[in-house]
């Protein structure tokens, strides 16, 4: 049972829960309470003072709202509303003295600041500053410190907020920042001037509200004002999160997370926000033709000609690679089996079963993993696969949450139950009682890593019977961002990938870069970049990255999202589902679709749970027969985060980032 009180905010009575606080009170009012440390996401400090409000009847001081509860204010004389005042004289004089305080030691660097046009102190010495100092003292400056290649610091900068000391530990789960000293001398540092070791430090950066933490690579490159903003969707995982993508002219400049409750709530992973400048790197911008074993320049008209030549009267095999939107897997569908060809979309060997949404999907919502109290982690390892989920799992396990782990040991930031290695811990548990689990609200977290063993059919089998006993929710961990949306249009050939590629004379690779292709067989590669697939290819057609074209993607809880085009494909390069219907125009089996807007049409007409954006359909239960898996311990799909796809292996940043978790990995202790 809800605990509602009554308020009455500047004048107007509103409704709302006694365990709210004012500053949360006062925005449901709508109106805005200044801030600088106070974060929903993170914990209280109460140290910042700008989010001060006149309380009637109670002290003759304003109260610092975001530290104060609702429940907590006192009734009128005759049993009336509390009244709380947020523009009266009092609080106008304290949040001016606050501010006054604040710019006693912050430089005037804003002209050659990056923070400048998004700065919250900025913005509200606007409102609040005066023109004047009253302070004739020299400022205090500090050193700035080094936390790596990422966030570039200007200490001096520093209000001593204490939010990135509190994402940090409280979100990210690593302890190498804090705040030493006090008074004047008080300066936020890292722990014996360490860098810091997480992938999600670069939210930092967002959380900062002045211009003491900024994004390295972004540095002096770009003015806020400059910047063409597109919302989109990330693809370095199957996550989804919600992302903008600020361009400047073709170029992509920087990727900021957008805020979305139920996939990555406001943050994303280094990744995501600093993949961009692989983006102009190592980029396929026209098409190539293999002759006499060397690659030679092509015109489209030429690469079109060549690879229908080598299509038409063999036998095909169409591969749909981990970043492929669902309207490219969906038109090579219709494109290869015109052809009397087969398509898989399984390329890593995973045993999903095509057609049971349960079983490649799964019955949870990521939202689940907010109220679950017992969660099992099975052949995964989320702190490297989706470091955004793995930090939802800490937000749960921090609220009382037992989260049990089957397979090699990993530091997940957070405690866990270490239950065995391999699929005879399964076994083993499913002989168990589990009436205790029952009764609460569970969930069961399947790696892709564990699905793309010979025995990956016996252990979704397995896992699938464990969460019936369990009676928990059940959630496949996917680490291809394109794979879900091509189980959704059936990208499947029943055999998995040994069938489809059984007897193929041609093979039309759609962004497959992570495994190798057989020898023998014409290989028609279709993708962004020259990473594996390209160097294999016979004849290559250059492709749109996922920020240059429209597409769906459906992430690993099975929500359909649309990634927005932020730019242009580079060169002659062009969007992948047009350059499938122009082929198909060249075999003479014309797609019939010519706009973007008619194949969505036709995709959600065989699909219409696709046509339901930003909706997680439920899935019917429909268990897998379980059979005996193999002793073989787990592997985790994923060993290098930073290089994971052909994108990530074309950034330099990636590659530094890969080196340095490396060598800190290795690195000499000090007797040696």
């Amino acid at each position: 049972m809800s605990d509602l009180k009554k308020v009455v905010i500047d004048g107007n009575e509103v409704e709302v829960d006694g365990a709210m606080t004012l500053i949360q009170a006062c925005e449901q009012a709508g109106v805005e309470i200044p801030r600088f440390c106070y974060h929903e996401r993170l914990s209280i400090a109460g140290n910042c003072r700008m989010c001060l409000v006149e309380v009637v009847g109670g002290p003759p001081k304003p109260a610092a709202s975001c530290a104060m509860q609702v429940r907590d204010l006192r009734p009128g004389p005759e049993g009336q509303a509390p009244v709380v005042k947020t523009n009266s004289p009092m609080v106008k004089k304290a949040r001016e003295g606050v501010m006054e305080f604040l710019l006693i030691n912050h430089p005037l660097d804003c002209p050659i600041c990056d923070q400048g046009g998004e700065c919250d102190l900025q913005d509200q010495a606007m409102a609040y500053g005066v023109d004047f100092s009253r302070f004739r003292e020299p400022k205090r400056a500090t050193d700035d410190l080094d936390l790596g290649p990422l966030v570039e610091t200007h200490m001096t900068r520093c209000i001593s907020c204490t939010r990135c000391v509190r994402f940090t530990t409280e979100v990210a789960g690593i302890h190498q920042m804090g705040q030493t000293g006090r008074g004047e001398d008080a300066e936020i540092t890292s722990y014996l001037g360490e860098t810091l070791d997480s992938n999600m430090q670069g939210n930092i950066i967002d959380l900062c509200p002045v211009g003491a933490l900024v994004s390295k690579p972004y540095a002096f490159t770009a003015r806020p004002w400059e910047l063409t903003k597109t919302e989109s969707i990330d693809v370095m995982d199957a996550l989804g999160s919600n992302i903008r993508v600020d361009t400047k002219g073709r170029e992509v400049m920087r990727i900021l997370p957008r805020n979305h409750d139920g996939v990555n709530e406001e943050w994303i992973s280094d990744k995501t926000r600093f993949v961009w400048d692989g983006l102009r790197r190592q980029r396929l911008d026209t098409p190539y033709i293999r002759e006499n074993g060397k690659l030679r320049k092509a015109t489209w008209g030429e690469a079109l000609a060549a690879a229908a030549a080598a299509m038409k009267g063999k036998k095909v095999a169409g591969l749909v690679g981990d970043l492929a939107p669902v309207e490219a897997a969906f038109a090579l569908k219709q494109l290869i089996e015109g052809q009397g060809g087969n398509v898989e979309c399984r390329t890593d060997g995973a045993k999903l079963p095509a057609g049971n949404r349960s079983a490649y999907v799964g019955t949870a919502t990521i939202e689940d993993i907010d109220t679950a109290e017992a969660i099992m982690v099975i052949g995964a390892n989320p702190k490297v696969e989706m470091p955004v989920l793995n930090a939802r799992l800490r937000k749960a396990w921090s609220r009382g949450a037992g989260i049990g782990v089957i397979g090699p040991k990993v530091d997940l930031t957070f405690e866990t139950m270490h239950l065995g290695d391999g699929p005879e811990t399964m076994t083993e548990l499913l002989g168990r009682d589990h009436s205790d689990v029952q009764e609460k609200p569970s969930l069961i977290i399947l790696g892709a890593g564990a699905l793309a063993r010979n025995d990956g059919d016996a252990i979704l089998g397995s896992a699938m019977a464990l969460a019936e006993a369990t009676q928990s929710k059940f959630m496949i961990l996917h680490t291809a961002a394109g794979r879900v949306g091509a189980m959704d249009v059936d990208v499947v050939t029943e055999g998995g990938l040994t069938a489809a590629l059984d007897g193929a004379e041609v093979i039309y690779n759609l962004g497959v870069d992570e495994g190798d292709i057989p020898a023998g067989p014409v290989v028609i590669y279709q993708g962004s970049h020259g990473d594996r697939g390209a160097h294999r290819a016979d004849i290559i057609l250059p492709g749109a990255a996922y920020t240059e074209e429209n597409g769906m993607f459906v992430n690993t809880e099975g929500r359909p999202q649309l990634a927005m085009r932020a730019g242009f494909a580079p060169g002659d390069a062009k969007e992948n589902w047009a350059i499938l219907r122009a082929l198909s125009a060249e075999l003479g089996a014309t797609l019939p679709y010519d706009s973007m807007n008619a194949l969505r049409a036709a995709i959600v007409a065989a699909h219409p749970h696709l046509g339901d954006v930003d909706v997680v359909a439920e899935n019917a239960w429909e268990p897998v027969k379980a059979k005996k898996p193999n002793k073989a311990v787990f592997t985790y799909a994923i060993t290098d985060f930073y290089l994971s796809n052909p994108i990530a292996r074309a950034s330099q940043l990636m590659a530094e980032l890969s080196a340095n978790a490396k060598a800190r990995t290795t690195a000499a202790m000090a007797a040696e």
